[in-house]
């Protein structure tokens, strides 16, 4: 008995170490997390139900230099409908109501929405698409539907808002103004003024929000309180003017379809600041529909063609190679130049040096640049450096192509670089690069950065303000000027232009006809080119300067850069004049009209006459007789019928009126 007793104590003792040395790993893991995982687990709970909500900001807007709105964000609304929540009989009942409102919104049969619905319902999902990206009105409008109206709980409305970029003038400089858009792995793409600004701008900065979890996976604010509160963006105002990028998107636009172009662009700058007032890119889709596609302009560099023998003749005129009539030898249209022959369009023979840039000589331009630079290459290729013809522009908008001017010992230089340079082959610049240069011809010698922004502003207040910057203070002697700026014009009057010329309003400029992919092997059978003309206007006192450039107009059509592109040039310049508001002088705002003095002297004294006394009215103005009764001692209901004249009233004259009386009023 005693040796049983005495195993039952030593079990005893057994399973109480067992439970003590228990005891002790369980206060070792409390104090364990108590004290060094404490952090960590605090942390985790907090995260699973206490979260900082991230509070968007507003991003600012961008203006024209009139004013008018270029882009802004607006909300945008998907409804969607968690077919479980409703009870069985609330959506029996309300379904047929819901689905014919959805047909009345939508046009798609009621029948239809029946169908998915219980669709939805059978197969347990809990997010169907009802509508998408509404506007606000129409979110308004959707939630108030049959069983939506009951909210998340009831009805199993889903609704997400998101914030989306518009452009209020449709495709108007679309690819100018731009975007800031990221894709799914968190990667930014920013094309234009939108994306160019954005980070620094326009963006703004996020604001946080305390929230803890209350169930149902709803969360609830903490404090009535932001802990960082959103910082909305500045407002970006750009220098495009409206009106001028109107004018510059739809006669560039005509021009394309007329000619069945592939693309081009159009760009006008202001002259004297550089301010960009107008840029629009065109390029054609598949359905031969054409939209901002690229911003040709800015980032498209190629060979200019013609456009750049007024570059190659300043140079010369500027190192004394020539004066404006050195008499040169065209030939009758082909030259040969190390084993190659240049040919124009058709033979001038012996031409000054002013009249082959008139006529566009090829032959006149590369015997020029051959004969005094052939043994000093790198002398005229200074000359386009010092001119910063090789640099790009820095510009704000981001792509800008990269000019290529080759010199000794680059790829492209050969025997025949020179000559091919002189009429605009062999090279590459944007068309925007290109404008800059003619521009500073206009400007007296000055040659300005284009500029896109005038100001960043937070409501009234400036916040920066971006004044003109100049590349190079003078491009050329007064002479050079003087002489360069009367050939352009004369190209208009009598050259290459002539079919531009107009009496009443004086362009002056340069045409450009250059091949493209002629290295291809289908060229021949397919012959592509680009066709421009850059200049300014008017020609004495130039405002604006401006360029357009055609690539791969239809052979079938035309080609030159005098008939594809020389007209929407003209017409941009006649236009911006043209459709400006006159102002004219008014003398004096007394003016004595007797019909305007006898109506308003009839129209008075009813008016203090009859004061609760129907008056007659038939004959008024409907806007008259409407003011007239509004305006008596006695509150009336008045329904209109039609507008104009009034021909017939419900209530005679005399009769005293009461409050509240109807009266019906019909007018033609």
């Amino acid at each position: 008995m005693a040796i049983e007793d005495k195993h039952i104590l030593n079990r005893l003792y057994f399973v109480s170490g067992i439970f003590f040395v228990f005891a002790l790993a369980v206060l070792f893991k409390l104090l364990s997390i108590q004290f060094m995982h404490g952090d960590k687990y605090r942390d985790m709970a907090e995260k699973r139900t206490v979260k900082n909500v991230v509070i968007p900001a507003n991003r600012g807007n961008v203006y024209s230099a009139d004013g008018n709105l270029l882009a802004t964000s607006i909300p945008k609304y998907d409804i969607r409908f968690d077919a479980l929540t409703p009870t069985q009989g609330r959506f029996d009942t309300y379904i047929k109501a819901l689905s014919d409102s959805l047909s009345v919104f939508t046009g798609k049969p009621s029948s239809h929405f029946q169908k998915e619905l219980r669709k939805a319902r059978i197969n347990k999902n809990r997010y169907f698409l009802v509508a998408r990206n509404l506007s606000y009105s129409d979110y308004i409008r959707v939630r108030s539907f049959p069983l939506l109206e009951l909210g998340a709980f009831k009805g199993g409305l889903i609704v997400e808002q998101t914030t989306k970029r518009e452009h209020p003038m449709g495709g108007i400089a679309e690819r100018s103004i731009g975007y800031e858009r990221f894709d799914e792995d968190g990667k930014v793409s920013r094309a234009g003024i939108d994306g160019a600004f954005g980070v620094k701008y326009l963006r703004g900065t996020n604001g946080l929000r305390m929230k803890q979890r209350i169930g149902n996976g709803q969360w609830k604010p903490i404090a009535d309180y932001n802990q960082i509160d959103p910082k909305d963006g500045y407002d970006v105002f750009t220098t495009i003017d409206a009106n001028i990028q109107d004018i510059a998107h739809h006669s560039l636009l005509g021009q394309l379809e007329f000619y069945q172009a592939e693309h081009g662009c159009a760009v006008v700058m202001d002259v004297k600041t550089g301010e960009i007032k107008a840029i629009s890119n065109l390029g054609r889709n598949t359905d031969g529909k054409y939209y901002e596609r690229l911003n040709y302009a800015v980032g498209e560099s190629h060979e200019p063609g013609s456009t750049f023998k007024v570059m190659a003749l300043m140079a010369a005129l500027e190192d004394k190679a020539v004066d404006t009539a050195t008499i040169v030898d065209t030939r009758m249209g082909s030259k040969p130049f190390y084993g190659r022959t240049i040919t124009d369009s058709k033979g001038h023979g012996k031409i000054s040096a002013a009249r082959a840039l008139e006529l566009s000589s090829n032959i006149g331009l590369a015997t020029i640049i051959d004969d005094y630079y052939s043994k000093e290459p790198q002398k005229f290729i200074d000359r386009l450096k010092a001119w910063h013809l090789n640099d790009t522009l820095g510009i704000s908008i981001r792509g800008e192509g990269m000019p290529v001017i080759p010199e000794p010992g680059h790829k492209l230089w050969s025997k025949n670089a020179l000559p091919s340079m002189a009429y605009g082959y062999n090279l590459r610049m944007t068309p925007l690069q290109t404008l800059t240069f003619y521009n500073a011809i206009a400007n007296d010698g000055e040659m300005v950065k284009p500029r896109f922004i005038k100001a960043v502003k937070e409501f009234d207040r400036e916040v920066e303000v971006f004044n003109k910057k100049v590349i190079n203070p003078k491009i050329c002697s007064d002479q050079t000027l003087s002489e360069i700026r009367e050939i352009l014009k004369n190209v208009v009057v009598r050259g290459t232009g002539s079919r531009m010329y107009s009496e009443n309003f004086s362009m002056a400029g340069k045409t450009g006809t250059a091949r493209t992919e002629y290295w291809m092997d289908d060229w021949s059978e397919d012959k592509r080119y680009i066709s421009s003309f850059v200049g300014y206007f008017p020609a004495e006192n130039p405002k604006y300067s401006c360029i357009v450039v055609i690539h791969k107009p239809s052979n079938k059509v035309g080609y030159y850069g005098a008939d594809v592109s020389g007209p929407v040039f003209k017409k941009i310049a006649q236009k911006i004049y043209t459709d400006t508001p006159l102002i004219d002088e008014v003398e004096s705002l007394e003016f004595d009209d007797k019909n305007v003095t006898k109506d308003f002297n009839n129209y008075y004294q009813i008016a203090n006459t009859h004061k609760t006394i129907m008056p007659l009215v038939v004959g008024m103005p409907v806007m008259d007789a409407l003011s007239l009764l509004e305006n008596m001692d006695v509150s009336i209901h008045i329904e209109l019928k039609g507008n104009g004249i009034v021909k017939s009233q419900s209530i005679a004259k005399g009769v005293k009126l009461n409050k509240n009386q109807q009266l019906i009023i019909e007018a033609i």
